[in-house]
């Protein structure tokens, strides 16, 4: 029971907001009593950790999956841009925009997992991308993932809209891959931006 209330609660508040949705609103969702969900979760700020942490896990999962598919480098960065379009479509304002207006105690407990997901994935890449060519190859790794860390998050800390955010967000990596590429990735690149993730 404990994990389809997370899941359920995670459904909602990715698609209506953190703030908005209630433990009312959960346990008339899934017909069950309030009472059945404070059994499990003493209070809603718990229950969002945990559906945090499951969207953690999904996001780790999924991207896990589309990098064992071996696409290359640049290939990789517009499957998991898709991935993160597809994961958060039903959501109307940007999670990480909620959770730090709305929850800032959560957000900043739950900064360092994304901190840590994003810079280790956007590392392999970058490495990648080197060994096929389409990255230079005399690139200070560490500050490139720096840079595009910031931007991803800039843009979704600051963003209300997610479909604005989706949209800066594929600026960035448009920008993130150019500042990198070799003659090569400028093709392959170029190649994606005819094909735009919608």
């Amino acid at each position: 029971m404990k994990d389809k209330i997370i899941n359920k609660a995670k459904e909602m508040f990715l698609k209506l907001g953190f703030k908005s949705i209630t433990m009312d609103d959960i346990a008339c969702e899934m017909c069950i009593s309030k009472k059945t969900i404070y059994k499990y979760f003493s209070n809603k700020d718990i229950l969002i950790e945990e559906s945090i942490d499951l969207v953690h896990k999904e996001v780790k999962e999924t991207m896990d999956a589309i990098i064992s598919k071996n696409y290359n480098a640049i290939e990789e960065n517009f499957e998991i841009k898709r991935m993160f379009r597809e994961m958060f479509k039903s959501a109307e304002s940007s999670p990480i925009y909620q959770l730090k207006k709305h929850y800032p105690d959560i957000y900043n407990k739950v900064l360092n997992i994304q901190v840590s997901i994003c810079e280790d994935c956007f590392r392999k890449n970058i490495l990648k991308g080197i060994k096929e060519g389409l990255y230079r190859e005399n690139l200070d790794v560490e500050n490139y993932v720096k840079f595009y860390y910031t931007l991803i998050f800039t843009i979704n800390e600051n963003t209300m809209l997610e479909k604005e955010s989706h949209e800066l967000e594929l600026k960035a990596l448009e920008y993130h891959i150019r500042a990198m590429a070799t003659l090569a990735g400028i093709i392959e690149l170029e190649k994606h931006l005819q094909n735009p993730i919608l």
